[in-house]
């Protein structure tokens, strides 16, 4: 026995399907001043919804909310079931502060505190 799903049926599923990612996910891709909502992400690359996304390529930030997350280089991979897939040719995490270009150790002083008589 085959089962068979019209184009019609199909489609209106994965478009049921990306609006629920849609909904759940607050995560985002920032590509110049655009900003296009993630629908999936794992460590090697991301999803968008290609119905409503331009193609994207090169130097992108990801967010968690207001959260940065990730500067990553991208390339585009295919589009499947409504979704274009992304992966990273780099991905590097952001810091809050900037790196040190020396070793603190643990036990380190957070300041010096003055003394006056």
């Amino acid at each position: 026995m085959t089962t068979y799903i019209s184009k019609e049926i199909s489609a209106e599923l994965d478009a049921a399907r990306i609006a629920g990612l849609k909904k759940t996910s607050r995560l985002r891709v920032e590509f110049g001043d655009n900003t296009f909502k993630i629908l999936r992400l794992w460590k090697d690359g991301f999803t968008v919804e290609a119905e409503t996304t331009p193609q994207l390529r090169g130097l992108v930030d990801i967010y968690d909310g207001a959260r940065h997350l990730y500067q990553c280089l991208i390339i585009a991979d295919e589009e499947e079931a409504g979704e274009m897939r992304y992966e990273f040719k780099r991905s590097t995490a952001a810091a809050d502060t900037a790196p040190l270009d020396f070793y603190r150790p643990p036990d380190a002083p957070i300041a010096l505190l003055g003394y006056e008589d």
